[in-house]
């Protein structure tokens, strides 16, 4: 005899909505005309065997029809913004973290979405306007980027590890690399320096100690197996104190002695300098190729402010070995990418990179223009927060983050907004900030959600405060 429960569940399963029942909901419609209706038809099943393991189990017991379709049109709806959540979608940066990783690092300029738009369609990728005939790729991007840093020659890859491994594969395969301890690193997303000398088929070569190297232990390394001497820019790392190494000329000296070339990983890719700004321990390419390096490489994404991309600039003869290796055409960029970068690098070529680029723009807000955004924003918050006695608004002191692996000990200082609920943790108030549309991602500190207006562009700020005050109702 079958028990009252059992009895109970057989009748909660016979009240199952049908797939055809579930579709005809407004969020099933909604999911069918973004990603289709077989898709959405696949999720409404997932969502029915769902509701059928929690009648099974008694989870659902006593729930009636309509509760158990509104219960499966509630999960559909879950499942639509996870889905949609989990593609490449704007977002808003209030973090503070200018090149931030996670978030696609540097954000483009106007001229370089305009470039990019232009070259979405049919372009002159690789075909010269004024001949009529076969052009070179990246032509006009390398060149730009020769003339800024000085170089001879310059070649555009999709990245700057991508720079690393063709340089190294294509002058050292086979042959010793001298490196000092201390810039063996490891550079975010697992990108370790070892790893990638060791897959381009270099041998490495350790000198020095990891805080102090002398130019000695580069001249007592070399043997007739020495192809380069390889100095590394630690990127977000750093020590302090007792330490010592060689400038990049007197490398250069010695390698250029020997008959060697010297290779400078410069990582972050500054073509100006910024030392006024606070970041005064980034390598300067200009310079760098003035005091001897062969080849240098950097990010086109990071202190340039540009798309992925990874740039390779040095001596012609050296450039030209590079670009003639089979792997420069798998480390190609596609169009987009030439399309940015020559629009970026113009910014640097006309002298407005302050303006034109957002990350320069960012890094040189001054602190008297933010604290006076900031002020702004939080006065109307307050304002528009008025009739809700748990909402608290301050305007405290904080600091920002370069990031991207960029000028480490940089934290320009400002103005942030500090926002606080009686009754909600700052988790969860950040939380719902990520659930506006757009998302604003911000940070946390000392059990208070933190919105830094560095990172956020003029034409956002509308969509902070709309978050904020949806976030307390």
């Amino acid at each position: 005899m079958k028990s009252a429960e059992s009895e109970e569940n057989q009748i909660g399963l016979r009240d199952l909505p049908s797939v055809d029942t579930v579709m005809k909901t407004g969020t099933a419609e909604i999911y069918a005309a973004e990603f289709g209706r077989e898709r959405a038809a696949r999720r409404v099943r997932s969502v029915i065997e769902a509701l059928r393991g929690g009648l099974s189990d008694g989870a659902l017991s006593g729930t009636d029809r309509e509760a158990l379709l509104r219960n499966a049109e509630d999960r559909l709806a879950a499942a639509l913004n996870s889905e949609r959540n989990s593609g490449v979608r704007r977002v808003v940066n209030a973090t503070g973290v200018i090149i931030h990783t996670n978030l696609g690092r540097a954000p483009l300029s106007a001229e370089a979405l305009e470039a990019i738009s232009d070259a979405s369609g049919y372009c002159d990728l690789e075909y010269d306007l004024e001949t009529g005939k076969r052009g070179r790729r990246g032509r006009r991007a390398e060149e730009l980027a020769a003339e800024l840093t000085g170089a001879e020659e310059a070649l555009v890859v999709n990245n700057c590890a991508a720079a690393a491994v063709l340089v190294l594969t294509s002058l050292c395969e086979g042959g010793e690399a001298v490196i000092s301890r201390g810039e063996l690193v490891e550079i975010g997303g697992d990108f370790r320096v070892p790893d990638v000398m060791e897959r381009s088929g270099a041998k490495l070569v350790e000198v020095g100690t990891t805080n102090r190297t002398k130019i000695e232990d580069y001249e007592k390394a070399i043997t007739d197996g020495t192809r380069l001497l390889l100095k590394v820019h630690p990127s977000n790392y750093r020590i302090i104190g007792f330490t010592s190494a060689p400038s990049i000329g007197d490398l250069a000296e010695l390698a250029h002695s020997r008959g060697l070339l010297l290779y400078e990983d410069a990582g972050s890719g500054a073509l100006v300098d910024l030392s006024g700004l606070g970041l005064d321990d980034e390598p300067l390419i200009r310079e760098s190729i003035a005091a001897g390096a062969d080849v240098v490489t950097f990010s086109g994404d990071k202190l340039l402010g540009s798309v992925q991309s990874g740039f390779i600039v040095g001596r012609a003869e050296v450039l030209a070995k590079i670009r003639r290796h089979p792997l420069y055409r798998a480390f190609r960029p596609s169009k987009i990418v030439y399309a940015a970068l020559e629009a970026t690098l113009v910014s640097f070529l006309r002298g407005s990179m302050f303006e034109d680029v957002p990350a320069l723009k960012m890094l040189a807000l001054t602190e008297e223009e933010l604290a006076k955004r900031t002020n702004d924003v939080a006065d109307e918050l307050r304002e528009r927060l008025g009739g809700i006695s748990e909402a608290e608004v301050e305007v405290i002191e904080g600091s920002s983050v370069v990031g991207g692996g960029s000028a480490p000990a940089s934290h320009p200082s400002g103005k942030v907004i500090s926002v606080r609920h009686a009754s909600a943790s700052a988790n969860e108030m950040e939380k719902r900030l990520r659930g506006f549309d757009p998302p604003v991602i911000a940070r946390i500190e000392n059990d208070a959600v933190l919105i830094d207006l560095r990172t956020v562009d003029v034409s956002e700020l509308e969509i902070v405060k709309s978050a904020v005050c949806e976030a307390f109702r």
